[in-house]
């Protein structure tokens, strides 16, 4: 039992570290190209047969750098829409609950004050009723 959870925290040991690593290559890629960058804006314009190296080189830089920040983002992005197209699609779900419920209790307030109406006229009556009936016993 304890080689396999050796086993296990060597597997998850190597590969953190190899997620370590590709954030680091990442990393330094950045920085070269940063210092790229920034040495050839203090360069001369003139060009010169040592700038060119360094040009592909930085280009390819760039070129690394924005093809990670496209599939970084690209990934984000993604979800961020379809998270967007949910929400929107709850939005005119809850506004259409919403304009529902106000019908649903409209409704109701017409239902209730129908019931109070007949309830009214039914106790007026049974009232008639009863002094009607009280006045032919007393006679």
């Amino acid at each position: 039992m304890n080689a396999t959870i050796r086993s296990e925290e060597i597997d998850s040991t190597t590969e953190v570290d190899s997620n370590l690593a590709a954030v680091s290559e990442v990393e330094a890629g950045i920085r070269d190209f940063v210092r790229n960058d920034i040495a050839y804006l203090r360069r001369p314009s003139v060009a010169s047969p040592e700038t060119a190296p360094l040009d592909a080189s930085a280009e390819a830089t760039v070129n690394n750098v924005n093809s990670l920040i496209q599939r970084v983002a690209g990934t984000s992005l993604a979800e961020i829409e379809k998270l967007i197209s949910e929400l929107e699609s709850l939005r005119d779900l809850l506004h259409a609950e919403g304009q529902r419920v106000q019908r649903e209790i409209s409704g109701y307030a017409q239902l209730s004050q129908a019931a109070m109406k007949s309830t009214r006229m039914i106790a007026d009556n049974v009232t008639q009723w009863k002094r009607a009936a009280d006045g032919l016993r007393n006679s």
